[in-house]
This record gives C-alpha cells, sequence and structure tokens, in this order.
C-alpha cells in the first residue's frame, strides 16, 4: 500500500507542476521570489542548463578548432579545460540566485547602483536578442534540410513560415515563464539525450572520423587558434550564461544543498557542450564540413529525419531562457510593461531579425560577431559581480535597497566608481580580443598575431580595478552591511514593478 501511495504523490506532484506551466508563472515580476513560491529542485536547474547547450550552434563550434588547424584531441582538451574553468564560474553565480530570490541584473543594483544598474541591464536585453535570431536561425538550416528530405523545397517563403512557427513556439513558452520553461525541459531534455547518444553511436562507428588527426597548426599559429577556440566555446560560452544564471536559480529554495545546486547546475553547462563539441570536432576531421543540415544528411543517412526533429529542440531550449531573461533584463531598466507582453515584444523584433539573416547571413561572421560581443562585455561584468558579491558583501545583499526608488536606494544611484571600471574593462577585452571582423580585432590581439586573452585580461583587470577602487573607498559598498537585517525590510518597489504581476 505504502508504494502505491508514493506513486499516488508522484503523479499529484507532476500534475501540480503541469498545471502550473500551462498559466502565467504566479510569480510575474522582477520583485524577490517569496520562500513559499520557491518550489524548484536542483535536478530542474540541470534539465534547464542541459537543454540550453544541447545545441547545434556548440557542434558547429567544436568544429572550429579543426577549421583553425587544430588537432583533434588538441581541440578536446582546450574545450574541456575552459569549459571545466566556464562552469565553475557558472555555479558561483547560479548560488547568488538561490540565496537572494532575485534576478542577475536586479542583482546588479547592489554594485552598480540603483540607475547605474541600467548599463549591464541594456547590454542584456541586446545580446540575447541577437541570439535568439541567430539560434532560430539555425534551426532554419536543420528544419529547410528536414523539409527536403520529406519533398518540400526550401524556398524563401518556405524559410520564413518556419520562422514563424518556430518563433511562435519560443515566445509562448518563454512568455508563460519560469514553470512552463521548467516542465518543457525536464520532459524533452532525457529523450533528446538518448537521441545524441544515437546519434555520437552512429558517427563515431560509421562516420570515417580520423581519431589521429593532427591539424596542420603549429608553434604560435596553434596556441593563437587554441586561444581562439577557448573564447568561442572553451571559457567564454560558460561565461556567456553568467548574466542568466540567478533568473533560474531564483526559484530554488534557500534550505536547498548549495553544493547540490552548484554541482547540477554546472554540470548542466559542462557535459552537453563538452560532449557536443567532441561530437563537432570529430564530425569535421571526415571533411564533410560544419553545416549542421548537411552533416545529418551525410554522415546519419536513414536516422537524419529523426535527428534532425530532435535536435531543432536545442536550440528552442536555449531562445525560450533567452526571451525570458531578456523580458526580466527589462524590467530591471523600469520598463513600465509586464513581463510576458515583453516576451512578445522581443519575439516580434528577433523575428524580423531572423528574417533578415534568411536574406542576408554568413554564418561565421553573425556567430563570431554575437560571441565577442558577449565575451566582451560578460567578463568585465562578471569580475564586478564576483568580487562584490563574495569579497565586498560576502554573500550579504541588502536585497530590500535593490528595490527602493532612484535617487532614495541605499545602494545608490549610481556608483561611478563600478561603471567606470566596467567601461575600462571593456576597452581592456576588446583590446586583447580577435575576432573574425576587422572591428573584433583589438591591437593587442593584433601584435600577439592573433592571440585571444580577451576573457582571462577582462576578468583579472577589471576584479583587480574593482576591489582595489573599493579599498581606496571609491566604491559604494551596496547599501546596509546587515543583509538579515536588510532583507525583513519591505521593500519600495516602483509602480513599474508592482504592475508587473498577473
Amino acid at each position: 500500500m505504502s508504494g502505491h501511495h508514493e506513486v499516488e504523490e508522484v503523479l499529484e506532484h507532476e500534475r501540480e507542476e503541469l498545471e502550473e506551466a500551462i498559466h502565467i508563472e504566479k510569480h510575474n515580476s522582477i520583485e524577490p521570489v517569496p520562500e513559499e513560491y520557491k518550489d524548484a529542485k536542483p535536478l530542474h536547474q540541470f534539465w534547464i542548463w542541459a537543454g540550453a547547450n544541447i545545441a547545434p550552434i556548440n557542434w558547429v563550434l567544436g568544429a572550429l578548432g579543426i577549421v583553425l588547424g587544430l588537432g583533434l584531441w588538441e581541440t578536446v582538451l582546450t574545450l574541456a579545460v575552459g569549459n571545466l574553468l566556464g562552469m565553475l564560474l557558472f555555479g558561483s553565480f547560479v548560488l547568488m540566485g538561490q540565496r537572494t530570490g532575485v534576478t542577475q541584473m536586479v542583482l546588479s543594483r547592489s554594485a552598480f547602483g540603483r540607475r547605474g544598474a541600467y548599463l549591464p541591464a541594456i547590454f542584456q536585453i541586446i545580446i540575447p536578442t541577437g541570439w535568439i535570431a541567430i539560434n532560430t536561425w539555425i534551426i532554419l538550416d536543420l528544419t529547410a534540410t528536414l523539409l527536403e528530405l520529406l519533398g518540400i523545397p526550401g524556398t524563401a517563403l518556405t524559410k520564413v513560415i518556419v520562422v514563424l512557427v518556430i518563433m511562435a513556439t519560443q515566445v509562448g513558452l518563454a512568455t508563460l515563464g519560469f514553470y512552463a520553461i521548467r516542465s518543457f525541459e525536464k520532459w524533452t531534455v532525457p529523450p533528446t539525450l538518448l537521441i545524441l547518444v544515437a546519434m555520437s553511436v552512429v558517427a563515431w562507428t560509421g562516420g570515417d572520423v580520423n581519431w589521429s588527426f593532427a591539424g596542420e597548426a603549429e608553434g604560435a599559429e596553434r596556441w593563437t587558434a587554441m586561444s581562439q577556440v577557448m573564447t568561442a566555446i572553451g571559457i567564454g560560452w560558460g561565461i556567456g550564461w553568467l548574466p542568466y544564471a540567478s533568473d533560474y536559480s531564483r526559484f530554488v529554495p534557500r534550505a536547498t544543498s548549495r553544493k547540490r545546486l552548484f554541482w547540477a547546475s554546472a554540470l548542466g553547462q559542462f557535459v552537453p557542450v563538452l560532449w557536443l563539441g567532441l561530437l563537432g570536432a570529430s564530425i569535421a576531421t571526415t571533411g564533410t564540413g560544419v553545416d549542421p543540415g548537411l552533416v545529418i544528411v551525410q554522415i546519419f543517412g536513414a536516422l537524419a529525419i529523426p535527428v534532425l526533429f530532435l535536435v531543432v529542440h536545442g536550440p528552442i531550449a536555449t531562445n525560450i531562457l533567452n526571451v525570458y531573461s531578456m523580458s526580466v533584463a527589462a524590467l530591471a531598466v523600469d520598463i513600465k510593461i509586464p513581463r510576458h507582453v515583453l516576451s512578445v515584444i522581443v519575439g516580434f523584433f528577433a523575428t524580423l531579425f531572423t528574417i533578415y539573416l534568411v536574406f542576408a547571413g554568413d554564418l561565421a561572421k553573425n556567430l563570431d560577431a554575437w560571441l565577442a560581443s558577449v565575451v566582451a562585455w560578460v567578463s568585465p561584468w562578471a569580475a564586478i559581480m564576483f568580487i562584490h558579491y563574495y569579497i565586498i558583501r560576502r554573500e550579504n545583499i541588502d536585497v530590500a535597497a535593490l528595490y527602493q526608488r532612484p535617487g532614495e536606494s541605499r545602494v545608490g544611484d549610481i556608483n561611478w566608481g563600478a561603471i567606470a571600471c566596467l567601461v575600462i574593462g571593456l576597452a581592456v577585452t576588446w583590446s586583447f580580443l580577435y575576432g573574425l571582423v576587422p572591428v573584433l580585432q583589438g591591437p593587442f590581439a593584433r601584435a600577439l598575431n592573433g592571440l585571444d586573452l580577451s576573457w582571462a585580461v577582462g576578468l583579472t583587470v577589471t576584479g583587480a580595478l574593482y576591489y582595489g577602487l573599493y579599498r581606496l573607498g571609491l566604491v559604494n559598498p551596496g547599501g546596509s552591511r546587515s543583509g538579515e537585517e536588510a532583507r525583513q525590510a519591505t521593500p519600495a518597489e516602483e509602480p513599474a514593478q508592482r504592475g508587473t504581476g498577473v
């Protein structure tokens, strides 16, 4: 009887989760999530982040090392080391959301000031919008290949229709909010992982992979290639997700094991990125190219249709996070529009950009432009936030002050010291950045023959500068020193924020 009772409890829990998923989230704002609303588990975080990273873009980027002249195992080693560093940093940002219950851009107010945080929030509005379009464009290529296998010509009109259908799916899920995202990832990631296992077996046993592929790059050219892979899909990839982390971990109860949450989230990043990177790199040694649709047809043969059908899950799972996080970032700049309405607006503009890419777009340049811009701003911002949260505030954030009105908040209005560090950090990061387009090639990177140290320089220089200014008393410490006392106060939220509930 006890076993039957346990089954009934599990079924009831699943029913409640699905009931939450089909309605706009009950905490439809950027106010701190009350403990009674926090019911997310570490495993949910694993599914969310694994789903976001099981995407063809990682497959394409995995082949980058081979394209740049690296050997297969050099590429894999670079991916492994880079993603290990990236996942450790990512896990530390996930813990911020669990402890404070607020989004990442609202948390930025503690370091940058009540309105000073508008600057990083604006970056977090613009960059994800571009990612939504690029990820949808990659879905479009895969879907067009599938349609051609079914006898449907991949005309421009067909592609536009596909864009509209896919974008509606992504925006619909993101509009409903966290609970819909959680359920979507929870139920779709496991079967997608099984398909990826099948893909890997077929590719590695029947795809003529050259496991001893050595590459042509030597000496300084080899180090340059490794640095560019490190930035694109190594630590640079993990860094790119830092501004999103707290948006989802804020729904995890404070009583949940921090260790379990850390590793569930970090491994959700690490496993799929390294796996798909290895798959992409190994397939690239066969000489079939890096276009996902073409590779699927040439390598997987009869499996092409089911594989294509399920692989499109990855970018959709990624874009629902982009749409959701962009909408809560917009609320952080005090836009007086409900979150779910903002999601629809984001989808509209991303759809226009995606349709533009249908008619004009080079894969390498479009991908690199956005990847480079992400690393360029996230590295210095992340350094400031890490130093501020873990060293200056010691995880004790004055949460109530984050929601006080501009000009009245204890965190200050604009923390010019933090703003200066971010601007200087942006300049320093760019100077060591070596992208595929001239404007993204900094002077020091060019002087070093293309060696890309952007992420490392951005993190270390900005972090050291911010801490130095703090020691000199030139940085606002971020409100009350007693975070727990501040937590018990009632935030003086603005009408714009109170109006975001449904």
